[in-house]
C-alpha cells in the first residue's frame, strides 16, 4: 500500500508537470519537438507506475492506421511510448477526465461520441484528412475495453479512412502481464471501474508489464471494411495466443 502511495503521488506530480508542458512549452514547439515531449511523457509515466515497457517489431515510418486491441486507459502512453506521432481517436468523455484529458488531448487525439451512430462519418472524414496530409491515426475497433483475456468484435466503420486514403494498416497486440499472472487483472478497465481504481491498481501491481507487439503492416487497397476488421482481429489474436 506504501508503494501504491508512492507512487500514485509521483504519477501526479509528473501529470502536473505535463500540463505544464502542454500549456507553456507545446504551443511554441515544432511537430518534431512535440512528439520527443510526448514520448518522453509517456515512457516515464510507465515507469512511474511501475510498469515495463516492452516492444517487439517496428513501425513502418510515414502515414498509416494502427489498429490495436483495448484493454486500458494506458494503452495510448503505451503506443505513445513507442510511437508518439500517433494521433488516437477516443470516446468523447476522454475530454473531461482530470488531467489526463488535458495531456491526451495535446496528443492531436479526435474525439468520437460513440453514442451517436453518426458521428463514425465525420471522424472517417478527420482521419482520412489527417492520414492523407501524412499523419499516423490509431484506433481501438473493440469500441471499448475488454479484459485481456479475449477480444471483443471489431468493428469495420473506421477502417474505411484507411480505404479511402489507401495507407497501410499496421495492427499492434497489446498485453499486459505481472509477476503472478501472464494477463494481468491490475490493468483491467472495465464495467464500472473508475479512473482512480485503475490507477490505484495499476500502483499496487508487483512486476507490472506492458508489451507492445508490432505487426507487419497491410495494404488495404480497395478491401471490404468487414473482412480487414476479421482479419485484423485474427492477426491480432493469433500474437496473443499463449506461446505466441
Amino acid at each position: 500500500m506504501v508503494r501504491a502511495a508512492w507512487r500514485l503521488t509521483r504519477a501526479t506530480l509528473h501529470a502536473l508537470h505535463g500540463l505544464l508542458i502542454v500549456l507553456v512549452v507545446l504551443p511554441r514547439a515544432s511537430e518534431a519537438q512535440r512528439q520527443v515531449r510526448v514520448q518522453w511523457w509517456s515512457v516515464k509515466l510507465l515507469g512511474l507506475l511501475g510498469v515495463e515497457l516492452q516492444v517487439q517489431g517496428q513501425f513502418r515510418p510515414g502515414a498509416k492506421l494502427i489498429v490495436a486491441n483495448h484493454i486500458s486507459w494506458l494503452d495510448i502512453m503505451a503506443i505513445h511510448a513507442v510511437h508518439p506521432q500517433a494521433r488516437f481517436v477516443s470516446k468523447a468523455d476522454v475530454q473531461h477526465w482530470p488531467l489526463l484529458g488535458r495531456l491526451v488531448a495535446a496528443g492531436g487525439t479526435l474525439y468520437i461520441q460513440r453514442e451517436k451512430r453518426r458521428d463514425a462519418l465525420r471522424v472517417v472524414h478527420q482521419m482520412a484528412e489527417a492520414m492523407t496530409g501524412g499523419d499516423t491515426v490509431a484506433v481501438f475497433p473493440e469500441g471499448t475495453t475488454a479484459d485481456g483475456r479475449a477480444l471483443l468484435p471489431f468493428h469495420a466503420n473506421l477502417l474505411q479512412a484507411a480505404i479511402a486514403t489507401d495507407v497501410p494498416v499496421q495492427p499492434v497486440a497489446l498485453r499486459y502481464s505481472d509477476a503472478s499472472h501472464a494477463i494481468s487483472p491490475a490493468a483491467e478497465f472495465v464495467g464500472d471501474t473508475t479512473l482512480a481504481q485503475s490507477l490505484w491498481r495499476l500502483a499496487g501491481a508487483t512486476g507490472l508489464c506492458v508489451r507492445v507487439q508490432v505487426l507487419l503492416p497491410q495494404a488495404c487497397t480497395h478491401a471490404d471494411r468487414r473482412a480487414l476488421a476479421q482479419r485484423l482481429k485474427q492477426d491480432i489474436e493469433d500474437a496473443l495466443a499463449p506461446g505466441a
